[in-house]
């Protein structure tokens, strides 16, 4: 066994997150471990990491799960799909045990991170402190399933999609870390998805506000309640590529400069509503539930941004009248200017990010110009 190697005296553990790309293959999780083990001996501390399921198990589960209910109660969902992240952290901590050093596992249950009972969205209502302080006295790491927390029945809930991130802060808060590393298959926060719009580019500081916004209207950058979160805690959020060298991208933070970006996110949708008021109390009952939602003013329209959410259901559930589909958003932003425009598919969606990133990044566009302009792009 590798000895110890205890953290400086009074200085707070180093927080991680690795989503569920950085574990394409089993053999990652052990590259992970030799790459932590690295860190603890090198730097002398102890670390935190938040780790997603590997790519598609939530997606299965949820599949398994249709398959017997095809339209499951909440508390279920949240019940099975984050079991996905439960195996993925129980993997990493026996690679890390593998590799010498002392780690264990705290499930969303041990953590301390008590929610409201929306099952589904939760959203962070106490923190306790005193499970992850009690674990790193006793292990060099501790490794957390993202997304997960309980309500004040200890009933298990899920922070929502992509809430890996909104669990990274809330740890590194607890902890009193001054920053959170979140790593992924891009190494920052780009212009656009860089997997899917020519010329997308890196963006070296973004601010909170920004970043929040883009997350808002679907940007897969980061959990947007994660970037709040860091807000009102300054912690500072390094984006990290996931493989070593562990490449810097984006430093969330305070600072920031005008940023000029493309939002798309074909799992989107946009609905139309027969009236204003019917838009307006349909945003409300999706914003009442935590979910990711924008009332554009171009009509009675709502979008709901992200994806995983069953509209039908949801809507019916909540006695909505069920909107019409009208699209899926593209969002052009700069600064705090928005503007958003529908396409009729994914496709088309794909083919009016491309048009209006070009529009928004050429060297001759004028940064003061009202985004309006671009509706005819």
């Amino acid at each position: 066994m590798t000895a110890s190697a205890p953290a400086a005296h009074g200085r707070p553990p180093a927080v991680l997150k690795f989503g569920g790309s950085s574990f394409r293959t089993l053999a990652a999780y052990g590259q992970l471990a030799e790459a932590l083990s690295r860190r603890v001996e090198e730097e002398r501390t102890r670390l935190v990491v938040v780790v997603s399921g590997q790519p598609g198990e939530t997606e299965q589960f949820r599949e398994r799960l249709s398959k017997v209910n095809a339209h499951p109660e909440d508390e279920t969902v949240a019940g099975l799909l984050t079991l996905a992240d439960t195996v993925g952290a129980q993997l990493l901590a026996t690679a890390l045990h593998r590799v010498g050093r002392s780690a264990t596992v705290l499930a969303g249950h041990q953590l301390g991170l008590t929610t409201d009972s929306a099952f589904m969205w939760a959203r962070l209502e106490h923190t306790d402190p005193e499970p992850l302080r009690t674990a790193l006295r006793d292990n060099e790491v501790v490794v957390v399933p993202g997304g997960q927390a309980a309500d004040k029945e200890g009933r298990p809930t899920w922070l929502g999609k992509n809430s890996s991130d909104l669990s990274a802060v809330a740890v590194a808060a607890a902890v009193g870390a001054p920053r959170c590393e979140v790593h992924s298959d891009v190494d920052g926060i780009y212009s656009s998805d860089p997997h899917l719009i020519k010329g997308a580019q890196l963006l070296g500081e973004v601010s909170y506000n920004t970043a929040a916004l883009m997350s808002l209207y679907g940007a897969k950058v980061l959990h947007r309640r994660s970037v709040r979160l860091a807000q009102r805690h300054k912690i500072e959020i390094v984006c990290r590529y996931n493989r070593d060298p562990f490449t810097i991208g984006t430093v969330i933070g305070s600072a920031g400069s005008t940023v000029a970006a493309v939002v798309l996110n074909q799992r989107s949708a946009a609905l139309r509503y027969d009236s204003d008021e019917l838009a307006d109390r349909a945003y409300a009952v999706f914003h009442g539930a935590n979910i990711d939602v924008v009332r554009l003013t171009s009509g009675p329209l709502v979008a709901v941004t992200g994806g995983f959410v069953d509209l039908p259901e949801f809507q019916r559930r909540n006695g909505l009248a069920p909107g019409e589909y009208a699209g899926v958003p593209v969002t052009a932003i700069r600064g705090s200017q928005v503007a958003t425009q529908l396409a009729r598919d994914e496709e088309d969606a794909l083919h009016l990010s491309q048009r209006l990133h070009d529009h928004v990044n050429r060297p001759s566009a004028d940064p003061n110009a009202p985004l309006l302009e671009m509706q005819g792009v």
